[in-house]
C-alpha cells in the first residue's frame, strides 16, 4: 500500500453467501467473487464463523463429497482472511442490535470488530437489522446480489466512536 492509498474496505460474508460463492458458483454473486479476487474488498472471518463453514460443508443435503471439500475450504481460505481473536472481538462500548437468530449474532460481532463496511447475507433476521446498523454508523447489511463494487468507491470506511 502506498502512503496515499486508502485501506481496502472490509466485508463480512455469512455462511450462505460463502456457499453461493464457492459451492454453487451463483452467477448473482459473480461480481462479488471478482471484487474479492481483484482485492477491491477484503473479506474477513473469525474462528467460529469458519468452523460453521466447515460444519455446513458436511451437511448431507448439500451436493458435496469428501473429494470436493478440500477445494471448497481452499477457496474460502484463499479469499477470506481469518482474523486473530483479539481483532475479531468487539469491545463492550458499542451496542449491537440483537439478531433474531442467535447463531447469526457472530456475523454482526465480526462486522463491528473488524471495521467492515458491509455484512452480506440472505438471512432475513440479519437483513432486517440493516437500517439500525447503518443509522448507528456501523455497517450496512446487504443481499449479496444488491451489493455493488460501486459501493466500494462511494462509501468511506465507517469510523466508529
Amino acid at each position: 500500500m502506498t502512503r496515499n492509498a486508502l485501506p481496502v474496505p472490509r466485508i463480512v460474508l455469512d455462511t450462505n453467501v460463502c456457499l453461493d460463492l464457492f459451492v454453487f458458483r451463483d452467477p448473482l454473486c459473480s461480481h462479488l467473487l471478482a471484487a474479492l479476487e481483484r482485492g477491491a474488498v477484503q473479506a474477513v472471518t473469525r474462528d467460529d464463523c469458519r468452523e460453521e463453514w466447515q460444519r455446513v460443508l458436511h451437511y448431507p443435503q448439500l451436493p458435496i463429497d469428501d473429494q470436493q471439500r478440500p477445494a471448497f475450504n481452499a477457496a474460502f481460505d484463499a479469499l477470506i482472511q481469518l482474523l486473530p481473536p483479539e481483532a475479531a472481538t468487539a469491545g463492550e462500548d458499542t451496542v449491537l442490535p440483537r439478531c433474531g437468530d442467535p447463531d447469526d449474532q457472530k456475523f454482526l460481532e465480526l462486522a463491528l470488530a473488524s471495521g467492515a463496511c458491509w455484512l452480506l447475507s440472505k438471512d432475513r433476521e440479519l437483513l432486517k437489522l440493516d437500517q439500525r446498523t447503518r443509522s448507528a454508523g456501523l455497517f450496512a447489511i446487504r443481499l449479496p446480489q444488491l451489493w455493488s463494487i460501486a459501493d466500494v468507491r462511494l462509501h468511506a470506511v465507517p469510523k466508529l466512536g
